[in-house]
């Protein structure tokens, strides 16, 4: 494992209006941070259902839109494959709605290698606006991905609340757990960040979180989106003291760059003030989640 540039979005939402319009806006992001020598690439939570103004006639009706953008699955995570190949670097697109064989939808984030392969991470633990609204399922299994830049690990927003869920994504070996969001308020931004940072404190490890800014009054999905990128650590050894890496500006549409060296990782957890990952199993009884280890290699 090699250090590397990571590039988070605080990726704006806007009224595209068509797929080659949104096409046009995905490349441009992209290439900036190829440029910028990123070689990981993050986009938040639902971010693809910015896809749904390209149909005026449903766009304001919630499972419509989730009908009309999950139409474009294939196109939409095809592009997403030729630029991560096109440009030598590993992309986690915007998580959309996954329609399934038996009828469930789910929420669904993609792992793009630049070397054609694809790796998958379910939502696991659905928000009540996503049960009682939208009527989106729960996924899974936990899974983590092996690349050429180390083992990686997504809890996609909500699921960073829950601790076992990155806990067996550390236990499997991830080095940094890749948190895209997507919060229709402050209070919803700062419940996400202060759970990515404290799975970042138990786990000693990188998590990132990467989130939908912007006013969209147009969707009922991202009528509002709050939110700053930002990369953390444990505040301890070689971190800052608040464990903050990198932190975007709140609210502005940006790429936060940081650079990630996964022997950090492992200083922190064996010469760390404090030793919480190896000491977890301390705290009491638990039940661990399983965790399927995907090849991206």
């Amino acid at each position: 494992m090699t250090a590397f540039k990571l590039a988070l979005a605080q990726y704006p939402i806007d009224q595209v209006a068509s797929l080659d319009a949104w096409r046009g806006k995905i490349v441009q992001w992209v290439e900036e941070a190829a440029e910028a020598g990123a070689k990981l690439l993050i986009f938040p939570e639902y971010a693809a259902m910015e896809l749904a103004a390209a149909d005026p006639a449903s766009m304001g009706d919630l499972p419509e839109s989730l009908r009309f953008v999950a139409g474009l699955i294939d196109e939409i995570d095809s592009y997403h494959a030729s630029l991560a190949a096109s440009y030598g670097v590993h992309i986690l697109a915007g998580s959309l709605p996954c329609p399934l064989a038996d009828g469930r939808v789910v929420n669904r984030a993609r792992l793009f290698a630049p070397n054609g392969k694809v790796g998958i991470q379910d939502k696991l633990v659905m928000t009540r606006f996503e049960r009682e609204k939208w009527d989106i399922a729960a996924g899974g299994p936990v899974r983590v991905f092996d690349t050429v830049l180390g083992r990686i690990g997504i809890s996609i927003c909500y699921d960073v609340e829950f601790p076992l869920i990155a806990r067996a994504q550390a236990e499997a070996g991830a080095m940094i757990i890749l948190t895209p969001s997507c919060t229709d308020s402050l209070q919803g931004y700062w419940r996400v960040r202060i759970g990515a940072q404290a799975r970042a404190l138990e786990n000693q490890c990188f998590v990132a979180q990467a989130p939908t800014v912007g006013m969209a009054p147009w969707s009922p999905v991202l009528d509002e989106n709050h939110g700053a990128a930002g990369l953390f650590g444990p505040p301890d050894g070689d971190a800052p003291d608040d464990g903050v890496l990198a932190l975007g500006e709140l609210g502005n549409g940006q790429w936060v760059y940081a650079d990630i060296d996964p022997a950090r990782v492992q200083r922190w957890r064996n010469d760390g003030t404090v030793r919480p990952y190896l000491h977890w199993p301390e705290s009491g009884p638990t039940t661990p989640l399983e965790c399927e280890v995907v090849d991206l290699l």
